[in-house]
């Protein structure tokens, strides 16, 4: 299929510069595309596959793509859907972001491909380098007041207040694509839809400086049919890094994905066929409580993210809590499940009451709710059922002699690390 079909069909194209100028570009052969990543945290997040894998589906295509990172513009701050100014991080910790943004990044791209391989490219390389007066003088004058005010981001921020620093940053995010049109040729800048005004200052300059055309190209900014912020949950902000996000609540996190969002994040976050997906839309009508299509995305999601192995544990942690076949765990798994999952510490030398336990722990708001719980069995912990609400529960109860997962009812789980 046609890479701009495609991306029709997946529901990722927001906006363009030109569509049709651009597919007659794109059918002339290869062109060379870039998206930019600020290092505004030391990991990269699950809002940020969206880009991320449009550029892999444009060199699937056959076209180069380049990840920029912004060690530059990270350092100023971009008032794209900010309601205030962004704190300033300081110059050493935005370089070690960046350091960690282009890690994650590799694992996405392919850099070793032989006719079009990924590029890696650092804004700060550029942007260090400028000096005021001949910035101001060779970019600044293509830049009005009235055009620089009329962009979104700007205007939205008139009655709160923006520094002259963050004013400037579409100044250099469009100085950015002046720069890769000039080392790489680069035709294409795709980003999230916050940047269109971003990215048509690029064009604009170009065409100003150059008297040539280059095209944008923004994907939609997600949300949940729920209300809530897309890559948040309960426990907050699903990260790339397994460090900060185990690939098992990564997997967690999208294997909970709802009925009405599943099929658009498959076409969005998957590289499945057309075909593909239409056949899970068609088993998620047919018969929805078996979420085929929850599944196929968290093992196509997780595998792009943390890759084959790590995905195939994930699916068989929650296939194991799913059915309560719990005692099958091994020490790998129970690890994966507690790293960065919410868990009540327990700090006891001697054993503790169930009823205690069940309320320490937020399985039970109280007491009396615990017992009459623990009487109705609904409560279990690693696996075996506890009826009885004098029951003492010892360091030796525990997997590998520190782990208790407690189920209250059909779904709810509760971790549980005895120290």
């Amino acid at each position: 299929m046609d890479i701009l079909d495609d991306l029709k069909y997946r529901g990722l194209i927001y906006q363009c510069s030109n569509l049709e100028g651009l597919r007659k570009e794109l059918k002339r052969g290869k062109i060379v595309l870039y998206c930019g990543f600020d290092p505004t945290a030391d990991s990269l997040h699950a809002g940020n596959l969206l880009q991320i894998l449009a550029l892999r589906r444009f060199q699937e295509a056959g076209h180069q793509p380049i990840a920029l990172i912004g060690g530059g513009t990270g350092l100023i701050g971009d008032p794209s859907g900010k309601k205030e100014e962004r704190v300033l991080n300081p110059q050493e910790t935005v370089k070690k972001w960046a350091v960690l943004f282009k890690k994650q990044i590799g694992k996405l791209l392919d850099f070793k491909r032989k006719n079009n391989p990924a590029l890696l490219d650092d804004n700060y390389n550029w942007l260090a380098k400028i000096k005021v007066i001949d910035f101001l003088r060779d970019i600044g004058k293509y830049f009005t007041i009235p055009y620089m005010l009329a962009k979104d981001a700007v205007k939205a921020r008139l009655e709160t207040g923006i520094s002259f620093t963050e004013f400037n940053y579409m100044v250099l995010q469009a100085y950015d694509f002046l720069c890769l049109f000039e080392k790489y040729n680069c035709q294409l800048q795709i980003g999230g839809s916050d940047q269109w005004g971003n990215i048509t200052a690029g064009i604009d300059l170009i065409k100003k400086k150059t008297n040539k055309e280059v095209y944008g190209l923004t994907l939609p900014l997600i949300s949940k049919a729920s209300g809530e912020k897309f890559g948040k949950t309960e426990s907050g902000t699903i990260w790339l890094d397994p460090q900060k996000t185990s690939p098992y609540q990564f997997y967690q996190f999208w294997v909970n994905t709802d009925d009405q969002d599943v099929i658009g994040y498959l076409k969005y976050f998957t590289f499945l066929s057309r075909q593909e997906i239409e056949n899970l839309e068609k088993a998620l009508k047919q018969n929805p409580e078996k979420r085929e299509p929850q599944k196929a995305l968290a093992r196509e999601v997780t595998t792009l993210v943390h890759g084959k192995r790590m995905s195939l544990a994930a699916e068989r942690v929650s296939q194991k809590l799913f059915y309560g076949d719990l005692e099958s765990f091994s020490e790998e798994e129970l690890e994966m499940i507690f790293r960065n999952t919410p868990a009540t510490l327990i700090q006891k030398d001697r054993g503790i009451n169930l009823i205690d336990l069940l309320v320490q722990a937020g399985v039970c708001s109280s007491k009396r709710q615990a017992r009459e719980d623990t009487k109705n069995k609904t409560i279990s912990i690693n696996g075996k059922l506890y009826e009885d609400d004098k029951m003492i529960i010892q360091k030796s109860d525990c997997f590998y002699n520190k782990y208790l997962i407690i189920k209250k009812g059909k779904r709810n789980y509760y971790f549980l690390l005895w120290k």
